[in-house]
Order: C-alpha cells, then sequence, then structure tokens
C-alpha cells in the first residue's frame, strides 16, 4: 500500500529531467524581480530536529541514504496528543497519480482518518491539468485552506501570488520556533530550503527522494545478453539490439526525455549546471558532452530499442511480463513496486558507467520533494496554529501512529499484520492508493526503504550505497532566478522539443547547437548570471568529466 511517485507522471519533480534550464529556481516560482534570489539564499531555516523512538534495521545517512526498516515496527509511536482539526473542516486541493478514491462520503479509510484528525479534511482532488485547476481557483477568488504547489509544472509568477495571496509562515517555523511542531522540525534543511521563496518560508516542503531517477531492467530480459549492467554505451546498444524481438518485444520504454537522462550520466553530463573554476555557471545542453548523448541517443532511436509509440501509456504492464526490457523509476525504491504487477519480479537497478574509456560516470540527485502547501491568507491566528498542527499531523513518519493512519488506515478495517508485514484487507484496495496518493502529494514526511520483503529493501539500500559514491548534487537546489521564474519553464520547453526531435532525426545538431544560442539571447545567460551571483561558497566546482 505504499504510495510512490510514479516515473512518467513527476519525472520533473526528481529533478532529473530538467535538463534545459534552472527548473530548481522555478521550481518555487523563484523570486520576484524585486531580488527575491538573493533574500531566497540568507533565509534562516527551520531548526532540524530527528525524531526519537525511531530505529531502522538499515540506518541511513545525511547525504540522503534512506532508513530501512526490514519488517513492521512492532511498537508505533505517538508523535501528537490531540487532533488537529478544531473548526469543523479544513478544505484543500492536491492532486493524485493512483486511481481516484471513491469519494468521502462513501470511502471507510477517509471517514476513520477524518475521525482521527477530529474533524473532516476536505479534499479537492486534481486527476489532471494541475496548472489550469489551480489557476481557476486562484482567479476565483475563493480559496481552499490549503494549496499544494508543485515545483516545475508551469504556474508562473509564484512569487508574487504567494506574497498576495498565502500567509508567510516564516515566525512560525524559521528556526527554533518549528520545535513546536515535531514532525516538521524532523524534515531536512534540504527539503525546507525548497519551501523559501523571497526569503520566507512559505510552506512545509513535500519530500519526495533526495535520489533521482534510475534505470530499471527487467532480470528476465536481459539474463539473454548476460545482464542489464554494461560497461561501455556500445556494450548497452550491442545488447538492446540482441533482445529485439520485431512487433514483440522492444529494449526500452518509449518515454525519450528519461532514457536521454540516464545516458547523458553515462557521459559524465553533470546535473543541469557545471560549477566552473572562477564561480561561474555552465548549462549542461552547452557542453561538449551534451551533445555526444545526443549523438548517441539518435543511434539508440535508430536501432529501434525504443517502443515505436512515444505516447504509449502501458509501459509499466509491458515491463512487467517483459515485453519492454527497461524503463525509469523516480528512484531506486521503484525496484519493488512492479512486484503488483508480476509477484516475481524485483528489478534490476543500473548503476551508471563509463560510456567512454576515460570518461567519468555521475549519478543526479533528485530535487528531494515534490513543492509545498501553503495557506490561504488570514489574520486569524487560531486559523493558522490549526493548519500547523494538522500540517504537522499528517507529516508524522514512518513508524508513527499517525503516518499509519493516514497511508494505511485502521487495523482490522483497512489493513493487518501478518508475518511482520503490513497486509492490505476489506475495501483498501479501492478507498486507500487514490487517497493515500493526494494526501502525500501535499504533505510528507521523509521517506524511509520498506517492502514486504526483506531482501527488496536489502537490495534498494545496497544499490542506493553505490548510487551515493558517484552522487552529484545539483548545484542550484534551493537557489532562486529572477529570470528563471519568470522564463524558465517556456525556455526550457522549446528547447527540449528541439532535443527530441534531434532524437527522433527530425532534425539535426546543428539544429539543436541553433536552438541552444537561441536560449542564450533569451535569458539563458541572464539566469546563469542570477544563479552565480547567490551560489553558495560550499557549493563544489563540478569535477572535470574525464577521469
Amino acid at each position: 500500500m505504499r504510495f510512490e511517485i510514479r516515473r512518467r507522471d513527476l519525472f520533473a519533480l526528481s529533478g532529473a529531467a530538467a535538463v534545459a534550464t534552472g527548473a530548481a529556481a522555478c521550481s518555487s516560482g523563484g523570486a520576484s524581480q524585486s531580488g527575491g534570489a538573493a533574500a531566497s539564499a540568507d533565509a534562516e531555516l527551520p531548526t532540524y530536529q530527528p525524531l526519537e523512538g525511531l530505529t531502522p534495521d538499515l540506518p541511513g545517512n545525511e547525504d540522503g541514504l534512506h532508513n530501512t526498516f526490514l519488517k513492521a515496527p512492532e511498537e508505533l509511536i505517538a508523535t501528537t496528543d490531540a487532533a488537529p482539526i478544531t473548526s469543523g473542516e479544513i478544505t484543500a486541493l492536491t492532486q493524485t497519480f493512483a486511481t481516484p478514491p471513491t469519494p468521502m462520503d462513501s470511502n471507510g479509510m477517509w471517514g476513520r482518518l477524518n475521525e482521527a484528525l477530529g474533524g473532516t479534511l476536505n479534499l479537492d482532488i486534481a486527476i489532471d491539468s494541475y496548472p489550469e485547476k489551480f489557476a481557476t481557483i486562484l482567479a476565483s477568488g475563493d480559496l481552499p485552506d490549503l494549496m499544494w504547489v508543485p515545483p516545475n509544472q508551469g504556474i508562473p509568477n509564484i512569487g508574487p501570488m504567494l506574497e498576495s495571496q498565502f500567509v508567510d509562515l516564516t515566525e512560525y517555523l524559521a528556526g527554533d520556533a518549528v520545535l513546536e511542531y515535531p514532525n516538521l522540525a524532523a524534515l531536512t534543511p534540504g527539503s525546507w530550503r525548497t519551501a523559501v521563496v523571497n526569503g520566507k518560508i512559505w510552506g512545509a516542503p513535500i519530500p519526495s527522494t533526495p535520489f533521482g531517477q534510475v534505470y530499471l531492467g527487467n532480470p528476465s530480459v536481459w539474463a539473454e545478453v548476460d545482464g542489464f549492467q554494461s560497461s561501455s554505451a556500445e556494450e548497452f546498444l550491442d545488447k538492446c539490439k540482441e533482445i529485439l524481438i520485431p512487433g514483440k518485444r522492444w529494449a526500452l520504454e518509449p518515454f525519450l526525455p528519461n532514457a536521454f537522462h540516464m545516458f547523458s550520466q553515462w557521459f559524465g553530463v553533470p546535473n543541469q549546471y557545471r560549477v566552473n573554476e572562477d564561480r561561474t555557471l555552465t548549462a549542461n545542453h552547452q557542453m561538449d558532452e551534451y551533445l555526444e548523448t545526443l549523438e548517441y541517443a539518435q543511434k539508440v532511436f535508430e536501432a529501434g530499442a525504443f517502443y515505436p509509440d512515444l505516447n504509449h501509456a502501458e509501459s509499466g504492464q509491458d515491463f512487467a511480463n517483459g515485453s519492454i526490457g527497461a524503463l525509469v523509476s523516480v528512484g531506486p525504491r521503484g525496484a519493488a513496486e512492479y512486484r503488483t504487477l508480476n509477484p516475481e519480479l524485483i528489478a534490476d537497478i543500473m548503476v551508471p558507467f563509463s560510456a567512454i574509456e576515460g570518461r567519468r560516470p555521475v549519478y543526479n540527485m533528485g530535487y528531494g520533494t515534490v513543492g509545498f502547501t501553503p495557506f490561504k491568507k488570514t489574520d486569524d491566528e487560531a486559523k493558522i496554529r490549526e493548519l500547523l498542527d494538522l500540517v504537522n499531523w499528517l507529516s508524522a513518519p514512518f513508524g508513527t501512529v499517525e503516518f499509519m493512519q493516514k497511508n494505511y488506515g485502521t487495523e482490522g478495517k483497512d489493513y493487518e499484520v501478518k508475518d511482520g508485514n503490513y497486509v492490505a484487507i476489506g475495501d483498501a484496495d479501492a478507498e486507500v492508493p487514490g487517497l493515500v496518493s493526494a494526501l502525500n502529494i501535499m504533505t510528507s514526511g521523509e521517506g524511509v526503504i520498506y517492502n514486504p520483503i526483506p531482501s527488496d529493501s536489502e537490495y534498494i539500500y545496497g544499490k542506493e550505497q553505490e548510487l551515493l559514491e558517484l552522487m552529484m548534487r545539483r548545484p542550484t537546489n534551493g537557489l532562486y532566478s529572477d529570470t528563471s521564474s519568470d522564463k524558465g519553464t517556456e525556455l526550457s520547453a522549446r528547447l527540449n522539443d528541439v532535443r527530441n526531435d534531434v532524437i527522433q532525426g527530425r532534425k539535426t545538431i546543428d539544429d539543436f547547437t541553433a536552438a541552444v544560442k537561441q536560449w542564450e539571447e533569451d535569458g539563458g545567460l541572464k539566469i546563469l548570471e542570477e544563479f552565480a551571483e547567490v551560489l553558495p561558497a560550499d557549493v563544489p566546482v563540478t569535477p572535470s568529466s574525464t577521469l
């Protein structure tokens, strides 16, 4: 029943597929044109204080390695001592990436959650076109109490919007003030940076995974060519060709941006930006390594390795049955999720390798959150405190009473503990996944590794350790560029469209280099300058791609 953001639905939110511009900056809409970038860089973040009493079987670390639980905790800890909703009803706008849940009035799990919350949590759950729905509600002036702000779904002018429509929560959350809300204090500083705009804190962040995308292979398919892991780009292409069965089996899913990102790591393309010795920035698409990746992606496409329908919606099912050999997951924990489609399938996780001899491979860490959820503007101190109590309750991590109620429901009605693991019962399959998806899009604690099969968790934990040896963080995480806020999404989309056309042979490498020049002239160079101006001194110079 664990909810995972799907690899395709929110691939940009993982931070891995934003290959053209400062998506980290526009993830919060960035700052206003009055210079909010510098203010955000200097903002005081909430004090970090992990919860006591949660002991994982395999410990995580500050680099991003997840705490891992090999079985359900024997005892849950309670992090709150009162139901948070005191006014009767709280309204919220969010989104689900699972099958929509049955409506609240006929959803037993939702009703039991409301009982635990002390009132009604009334969710307006978008299925798709979230930016349009967000804009419509914003324009109406009739806002819900809570509205999820996604990282980079193209919502414009977020800085001015927040200032005019939502509550500045800095005084309630900055520094030690957050300690009044222990589950919020347990969110890491890296997560909190993504909720700071114009130097102010606008809501609790929603942690995703600090890891970025990974290639997953169906081991039964790749066993025919000595396994999924490869030692060079050419060897991987040769393997793709060997496992092809025309009209019946393809090596790779059809979503080209994901594949390009995987290939780029093998060629040593940095995580969105290169930090130069003089502390200036170079966008990855301005680099020769990016063009090498593009030429390679063309070859893979020409070889017929990709499933031919680029809009194919059933890649997960085809991966599980072996008709597609590999696809991209939002993170390593996705390796176990395909057991729901094929109980025998634990996917192989590829570790980036050198595309050519002497090239340094990298592993791009993700953005780490899926946005934040601000509060509708109000001067009512009691309402603000009530909403903070609610968000604190909903942000409780794995191993807590509150987490179980939010993510699994009520023991004996929605789930039971069997052989040390949580098993859905009753109507949970219809009532829980879509609701849990919507809840975790707007509020969440830091993630952990937990699977019903302990060996799956051990495998994922080990692969995370291997990936961390190659990790590269995006240097602009938590920083904001005013120009990127204003133009970044549009500029990125244009460049990505040209890149995708080049991969498919409809345009040339020369067309792409011309598009990069246009990107520079239309605002790209300004974006690089603005990020460089606020780049912290502790962000390292990017290593050379040559070993």
